[in-house]
């Protein structure tokens, strides 16, 4: 029997949601009708593809194997549907992109809109989770980081630099005596992350600082940025993220000034594949733009 392409995009969906109704829903079908193309194909490779247990379904050994070979064939049909189309350089299709939270919550929204509003055959997913995304596991169809990756067989490109630095609200501000040096920080409340749920050294903001207690805490950007907004005390913002907290002013900006970049990763795999690089390249652009009208905003 020789696997057909319903079966392989039902392994892909399974590999990527790793439940039958998650793949169900990414397929618009019905989780039966999943297992059922996943069993054949299972029958048609003579190889078990998933480890089944009651929290989903686990790529095997096997499985893994084959996950290259089905992402290569989903994007060689994706190009040929566009070609076949006639649609140039309009993007279509599905494309994922894992992001930090701060990335997802302040840029790409404005970003990703302004790119289906110019491809309206396409569809992007955000993932902002605050972690490193698996690319070789297929997580993402390419992933924005604040760390260059040393390993791995990764499409590396920078995208833009950014600044962060101490902000607190008005009203915080209003409550307590005008802070004119760094020693002045002593004594004021800080936000910032979880100490252990720091998953890139980039983002470890107060370490080696007088003021590293961290009185209200998140593994989220976004929710320390609301804990600032509400008066909480003071916190390491970007600069990009200060337009959408009015009410906040930087601290010592000359004194306490933070550098840092995104870099988006692609898998190697990826590298010829022309939708994705298309998308890329206008991704990049529009994080440039919107980085610049933000931070003269700021």
């Amino acid at each position: 029997m020789t696997p057909n392409w319903d079966d392989m995009r039902s392994f892909l969906a399974v590999a990527r949601a790793e439940t039958l109704s998650g793949a169900a829903a990414l397929l618009k079908a019905d989780p039966a009708t999943v297992g059922r193309r996943v069993a054949r194909l299972e029958e048609a490779l003579n190889e078990i593809l998933f480890a089944k247990s009651p929290q989903g379904y686990r790529l095997t050994a096997q499985g893994q194997k084959l996950l290259s070979h089905a992402v290569r064939l989903e994007q060689t049909m994706q190009d040929a549907r566009e070609d076949l189309g006639g649609q140039g350089a309009e993007l279509s299709g599905q494309i994922r992109i894992g992001a930090p939270d701060g990335c997802a919550n302040f840029l790409l929204p404005q970003v990703c809109a302004a790119i289906t509003a110019e491809n309206p055959e396409l569809d992007i997913q955000i993932v902002a989770l605050p972690r490193i995304f698996n690319l070789s596991k297929r997580e993402a169809d390419m992933a924005i980081t604040v760390s260059r990756p040393e390993a791995g067989r990764l499409l590396v490109q920078k995208l833009v630099d950014y600044k962060l630095h101490l902000a607190a609200a008005a009203e915080y501000l209003a409550q307590h005596p005008d802070i004119r040096s760094m020693e002045a920080l002593g004594g004021h409340r800080f936000v910032g992350y979880i100490p252990d749920m720091i998953f890139d050294k980039e983002l470890d903001y107060l370490s080696g600082t007088p003021f590293e207690r961290v009185t209200l805490a998140s593994n989220s950007a976004a929710v320390q940025l609301n804990i600032l907004r509400q008066g909480g005390g003071i916190g390491v913002v970007h600069d990009f993220a200060l337009p959408a907290a009015a009410n906040l002013r930087k601290i010592l900006p000359e004194a306490f000034s933070l550098k840092r970049s995104f870099y988006l990763i692609r898998h190697e795999d990826d590298r010829r594949v022309a939708r994705l690089s298309r998308f890329a390249d206008r991704l990049s652009e529009g994080l440039r733009q919107e980085m610049i009208r933000l931070t003269a905003i700021a």
